[in-house]
């Protein structure tokens, strides 16, 4: 299996990160995409990336960070690492409000890094599809990437799809609670679907409120296998096509890295 997005840069797996990944790679767990949220933890997803083979990792800036932008080493970055895609870059309008403006600029720029360096986008869009889908509807035909952590009802799943992107589906799909998204999973081919669980927050059922960790990605597969009707290893066969299509990730070596 591929996590597609996971924090391991926090300081949540500073003390036992060489554990966690040996725990996801026992649970099937192989690849794990390191997602940034600043320049800081950009650098720091590109460090473990160089220590274990099985990471990958991203630049961006997080909705929750654009007072703290930095395009000039972002775009350093970029140029200069091997990066698998931008983000987690979009709009926030759960915790903040009055500077949708601002969040609007620093996403749109980090749009048009993407086009020029024909990067995927990982999407943050929380309280605000609308508002993140017009902002990417003018470059419809050049983008692609993934809404992480989809939230939004099976009209808007469509809508993103029809805008060249995936949807990303993690733990809350394990939720009693979660009945629009279980219907979008149900409705929406596999080719649209990545897995994610968006360690440390979100972690599935039975695990709710726990630090979360990419071992726990099989009961999102499995919640999926159940809502679809769909054996596990095709569903698992399907979404780790779309990541690495995606994505364009290297093949794991067969030499284990040493942790």
């Amino acid at each position: 299996m591929i996590d597609t997005h996971t924090h391991l840069n926090l300081i949540d797996y500073d003390n036992d990160l060489d554990e966690v990944i040996k725990s996801a790679k026992s649970n099937g767990v192989d690849q794990m995409i390191v997602v940034a949220i600043d320049t800081k933890s950009a650098h720091k997803a590109i460090e473990l990336s160089k220590r274990y083979e099985c990471l990958y990792p991203t630049a961006g800036i997080h909705p929750s960070e654009v007072d703290k932008a930095d395009f000039v080493e972002l775009e350093r970055i970029i140029r200069n690492e091997k990066i698998y895609a931008i983000g987690e870059c979009g709009i926030d309008l759960y915790w903040v409000k009055d500077n949708i403006k601002q969040q609007l600029a620093v996403f749109i720029k980090q749009v048009e890094l993407s086009i020029k360096y024909q990067l995927p986008l990982i999407i943050h869009f929380r309280n605000s599809f609308l508002e993140t889908y017009n902002a990417l509807l003018p470059y419809k035909g050049k983008i692609k990437g993934v809404f992480h952590c989809f939230s939004g009802n099976l009209e808007e799943a469509l809508m993103a799809i029809d805008l060249g992107f995936v949807l990303g589906i993690g733990g809350v799909i394990t939720f009693k609670n979660a009945k629009e998204l279980k219907k979008i999973v149900e409705n929406v081919d596999l080719k649209n679907i990545l897995l994610e669980t968006d360690c440390p927050y979100l972690a599935p059922t039975p695990y709710r409120g726990q630090r979360n960790e990419p071992k726990y990605l099989k009961y999102i597969i499995d919640e999926i296998s159940k809502i679809k009707n769909i054996d596990i290893k095709e569903i698992n066969k399907i979404t780790n096509e779309n990541a690495t299509r995606l994505f364009k990730l290297n093949k794991v070596n067969s030499k284990e890295e040493i942790i």
